[in-house]
């Protein structure tokens, strides 16, 4: 039997993770979950979680799986990076930060035309990683199980907006919801990143916001496709999550997006998105036909077995590459860092 440790740094990792966990199961194989102290715990029942280093040692994962940017070097197995979004490029920056390289990595699990080209050159100028397209894990979700949508009375609208400082649209949108929310027959969902949920004082706007309009809900943790199929367009500027909703086939909106494209309806002030809106909502075959094109960009996996190719890279790379990897780097300031995180979450 293979064990496999699922590594949890937020909230995100579940939705992200659990496809992989499932088709572990259906293998026959053992999956256990590492949840750092700062992320809820959303295991479902049953779900094995370990709880410290001896733990995890005896539990010898094969491999750690983790769709955050960082993973605890120390622990057993090799380390496979399976990513937490799409390459947005949500800064202007001549590289997207998806491709930041930090030392961790054994295996990348690519998406699609979007990553793989760029991480296969990555590999090649750098040697300690294997670079595999397997698609995204969390997509399996998005194609292998199609659910009819309960039919709205009125249209709904999915607010999520991404944390970055000065790209972010959460800070102002408060004021515009509630008056779109009383002028609009809209039902609104709001939903925030983990990041943001430390805002303690925006978070507290939110809530306040719903609490006073009973079309207004906030919920504190976005389920990924469950919470898509509750809504009809997304408002949002420049998150990573635009091509996942994009992936339902449904519209977005975005507010100064930093990267605008014929796949959105990108606006430049507040004032412009009720009508931006109203727009998404009558579906332009132009609008459909470029998200279609642009989703298949990013993901080129839809058969619903992207986990499934996460498992047969690491079956890959412990025959045929292991030892022939280059050394990764020292990162020794990196690696302290981690100790000292781990030592610290052991005092929570």
């Amino acid at each position: 039997m293979k064990r496999y440790l699922l590594f949890a740094s937020h909230s995100y990792a579940f939705a992200i993770l659990r496809p992989i966990a499932e088709a572990i199961v259906r293998r026959g194989d053992e999956a256990a979950w590492w949840i750092e102290y700062s992320c809820p715990d959303l295991r479902k029942e049953g779900e094995k979680r370990l709880y410290n280093l001896k733990e995890v040692n005896a539990f010898a994962p094969l491999a750690v799986i983790a769709p955050g940017n960082w993973v605890y070097p120390f622990f057993p197995g090799i380390k496979v990076e399976v990513f937490h979004g799409y390459p947005m490029r949500k800064r202007i920056e001549a590289v997207d930060d998806h491709f930041t390289l930090r030392g961790w990595w054994d295996i990348y699990c690519t998406q699609g035309p979007s990553s793989t080209p760029f991480f296969t050159e990555l590999a090649k100028e750098n040697g300690y990683f294997c670079v595999y397209e397997t698609g995204w894990c969390k997509a399996d979700t998005f194609f292998s199980k199609r659910e009819t949508e309960a039919v709205r009375k009125r249209p709904c609208i999915l607010y999520s907006p991404t944390f970055s400082k000065g790209i972010s649209s959460a800070w102002i949108m408060p004021k515009e919801i509630e008056r779109l929310a009383e002028e609009c027959n809209w039902d609104w969902i709001i939903t925030l990143h983990p990041l943001l949920m430390e805002d303690k004082e925006l978070v507290q706007q939110y809530e306040t916001l719903a609490e006073r309009h009973a079309n207004v809900q906030f919920l504190r943790i976005n389920e990924g496709i469950q919470t898509f199929r509750l809504s009809d367009v997304l408002l949002c500027d420049s998150s990573s999550l635009i091509v996942e909703y994009l992936m339902t086939n449904k519209p977005v909106v975005t507010l100064r997006n930093t990267h605008p494209g014929e796949y959105l309806i990108n606006i430049q002030t507040p004032e412009e998105i009720r009508e931006a809106i109203e727009k998404a909502l009558t579906h332009p075959e132009r609008l459909m036909q470029a998200i279609e094109k642009y989703t298949a960009y990013h993901e080129a996996h839809r058969d619903g077995h992207n986990s499934e190719r996460v498992l047969n890279a690491i079956d890959d790379f412990m025959a045929n590459h292991k030892n022939q990897m280059r050394h990764k780097p020292l990162n020794l300031w990196r690696k302290a860092q981690m100790i000292i995180r781990y030592l610290k979450s052991r005092r929570c």
